[in-house]
């Protein structure tokens, strides 16, 4: 696969970081904040990928706007600021991106985050320089819209024949299909491969060190 493709595009979450436990704990911590219905921890990892308007949508159907607006600024206040729970890169993704860069592969990256996250999950893995352009949820269209993947194209100017998004949610993957640009599936994250496998990924591995052998 190494000459077929130059733009790599990255899902964040559960990609690149395993930051779901931090996810799933700073929704619950907001719930409670805001005295509003728990939210379990399967619940909360089916969302992981969407953005936080989106994925409050999803948990909390019976609050109106303004409640979920204000456990979205809690969410924000604990992931930003109180929550500590460690949010490793998974193992092989640092070498790999290096290796990928090396190779001489574009990187990109396309998020449920916010801006404010991704920033601040960047300067704690050390990899902010590895990625020529971003795109994340509050800046554009929440996944799975292709909105995201069409602004990283017209960005970089690399035709979507040439563009593959890697991903560990069907948000990915149904992205991908909708922008009508090939992906590949990682079953390392929060969703399950039957899942993962719905909207065709070209293939779906169950390592960073696979993903980058699949290259090539």
């Amino acid at each position: 696969m190494a000459n077929k493709y130059d733009l790599l595009i990255f899902d964040w979450d559960g990609t690149l970081m395993d930051s779901a436990d931090k996810i799933v704990l700073c929704f619950q911590a907001a719930a409670r904040d805001c005295g509003v219905l728990t939210l379990t921890d399967q619940a909360i990892r089916k969302t992981i990928g969407l953005g936080v308007a989106e994925a409050l949508a999803r948990l909390l159907p019976e609050e109106d706007s303004r409640g979920r607006s204000a456990v979205a600024a809690r969410y924000r206040e604990h992931f930003l600021r109180l929550n500590e729970t460690p949010m490793p890169l998974f193992p092989g993704v640092q070498a790999g991106l290096l290796d990928f860069q090396r190779r001489g592969y574009e990187l990109a990256i396309a998020t449920g985050k916010s801006r404010a996250g991704l920033e601040a999950a960047l300067r704690i893995s050390g990899l902010t320089d590895l990625f020529s352009v971003s795109r994340c949820a509050d800046e554009t269209q929440s996944k799975p819209d292709p909105l995201m993947l069409r602004e990283i194209l017209a960005e970089t100017g690399v035709d979507g024949a040439r563009a593959i998004m890697i991903g560990d949610t069907s948000y990915d993957i149904e992205m991908a299909s909708r922008a009508g640009i090939a992906s590949v599936a990682v079953s390392y994250g929060v969703h399950e491969r039957p899942e993962l496998l719905v909207h065709g990924p070209a293939a779906c591995l169950d390592s960073f060190p696979e993903l980058c052998a699949w290259f090539g």
